[in-house]
């Protein structure tokens, strides 16, 4: 009796532990260092932040329409639960050394729906052409890679979007085809684990 009780006891204690582990697991919200930059979680005292972003008609030309705060609120709110559920979403953009949010990138559902995953970015205009889209990029190709051991990560873009293109292409990533997402004809890119190498560049993974 006594030994059947040490093995239920050890048993049930075996088990939380490792429903722990999983709750601390999927409640893990990484952030990225690169040379220039720091990929950060979001907080709800963004918004104003990001408002004034996602508010501008150029920076929004080929990304969608420009959005309310109510609608950049449920955006940010929206990337938190992706964090707490999947271990991936966008990050907010700023430099290292500085709180100033300069855009934001990241992993998310294409269109909004499981499974295939994209990487996406916006910034404000005046850190265009700048190399800070493609730094964003790669980083968050690494950690697909990487961290969630996903096997392709896609990108879309609006066929004129010459530039996103451009980062694509420069963060690894081959077209693939035409397509239709987001209610627009697109160019659709891909990259799979066993095509993207490291170029070296600094990649500092902090929870």
């Amino acid at each position: 009796m006594g030994n059947c009780y040490l093995v239920e006891q050890a048993s049930r204690l075996l088990s939380e532990t490792v429903e722990q582990a999983s709750r601390l697991l999927s409640e893990t919200m990484y952030e990225i260092e690169t040379e220039r930059l720091l990929l950060r979680q979001f907080s709800l005292a963004d918004v104003d932040e990001i408002y004034a972003i996602y508010s501008q008609d150029e920076v929004m030309k080929y990304v969608g329409k420009i959005r309310t705060r109510e609608e950049v609120e449920k955006y940010i709110e929206k990337m938190l639960k992706s964090w707490e559920e999947n271990k991936f979403g966008m990050w907010a953009i700023a430099w290292k050394n500085e709180a100033k949010i300069l855009g934001d990138g990241g992993l998310c559902f294409l269109d909004g729906t499981p499974p295939e995953i994209e990487v996406g970015y916006v910034l404000d205009k005046p850190y265009w052409h700048l190399g800070l889209a493609t730094e964003v990029a790669k980083a968050s190709l690494r950690y697909g890679f990487e961290v969630l051991n996903l096997h392709k990560i896609v990108a879309v873009a609006d066929p004129k979007n010459v530039a996103s293109r451009r980062v694509m292409e420069k963060a690894g990533m081959k077209y693939e085809k035409d397509a239709f997402y987001y209610n627009s004809d697109v160019v659709y890119y891909s990259i799979s684990k066993s095509d993207c190498s490291s170029d070296g560049s600094l990649f500092v993974l902090h929870e």
